[in-house]
């Protein structure tokens, strides 16, 4: 059981939507959580572009809403994006995935890059969105992230992925399945045992979860409690022991090959920050050594 509440559909506008493409978020789970702009977009949209037929057609009975579905999922074809693209001159056409907002993780993009591109208008109505969800509540520094979808499934690409992000001054945001956890928050845990990290599942369900703490901690919590429902990864910036040692020497002596001592001391200021008289003081020591 979740927290799905029961909404009060809102009367059918008098003025159905102008033709175009509306990406529509819907519920990540409580049901509540939908807008009534989407509820009216949804209402008066001539055909409605879905992850699973199945699933949307849920959601619409939940409101009461009867329409006209057309599955589109990552593997639709160009004729079919140009085809739905041919409605939305005409006619308002809805986008919904499955959960959340659409193309966040989540198939679109490319039917929405054909259709601004054939001067189609694309109108965005918001709503829910699991990471932005997860990063509000995690605690972790919210004023610069990054999302980075779902990591691979192989270790050795899982890995590779993660030691890219390694220097990136942000909270790093992934979504991630809940037989994979476990191993991703040991594979973070080899890498930088000292971040801080979240795991959010469940978001606005009946056992909604945020856990922080080191990815080793995480691992042997969720090893010995196997997780379950939809998960949102969070790791925190790099912290100040994690910067690269600066060796200023070293590097007024690859400067030295090419200039003299205070272009050298220059150069290695602006990389550095380091006071440059400091930097060419001791660029004359080691010419002369």
């Amino acid at each position: 059981m979740d927290r799905s509440m029961t909404v009060e559909l809102p009367s059918i506008p008098a003025n159905m939507p102008e033709p175009g493409l509306y990406i529509v978020a819907t519920p990540i789970g409580n049901l509540g959580d939908i807008t009534l702009r989407a509820l009216g977009v949804l209402q008066g949209a001539a055909m409605i572009a879905c992850e699973d037929t199945r699933v949307t057609g849920k959601l619409l009975k939940h409101f009461g809403i009867k329409g006209r579905l057309q599955r589109l999922d990552d593997h639709a074809s160009p004729e079919t994006r140009t085809w739905i693209i041919d409605e939305a001159r005409r006619m308002p056409v809805a986008l919904v995935s499955d959960a959340g907002t659409p193309l966040i993780s989540d198939p679109g993009y490319r039917l929405v890059r054909e259709a601004r591109a054939a001067g189609v208008n694309v109108v965005s109505i918001p709503g829910a969105c699991a990471a932005v969800s997860a990063l509000s509540i995690a605690g972790l520094p919210s004023d610069r992230f990054l999302f980075a979808g779902f990591l691979p499934v192989k270790d050795k690409a899982r890995s590779e992925v993660l030691a890219g992000l390694a220097d990136v001054a942000a909270t790093l945001v992934f979504y991630e399945t809940a037989p994979r956890l476990e191993r991703t928050l040991c594979a973070i845990a080899e890498l930088w045992p000292d971040r801080e990290v979240a795991v959010a599942r469940e978001l606005t369900k009946l056992h909604e979860e945020c856990r922080s703490g080191t990815a080793a901690s995480l691992a042997a919590h969720y090893a010995a409690h196997p997780p379950k429902g939809e998960i949102v990864l969070l790791i925190g910036p790099p912290t100040d022991a994690e910067a690269p040692v600066l060796d200023a020497d070293a590097m007024l002596k690859t400067a030295l090959v090419d200039a003299g001592p205070g272009k050298a001391a220059g150069i290695v200021a602006k990389a550095t920050g380091i006071d440059r008289a400091t930097l060419y003081a001791r660029a004359l020591e080691l010419k002369g050594e």
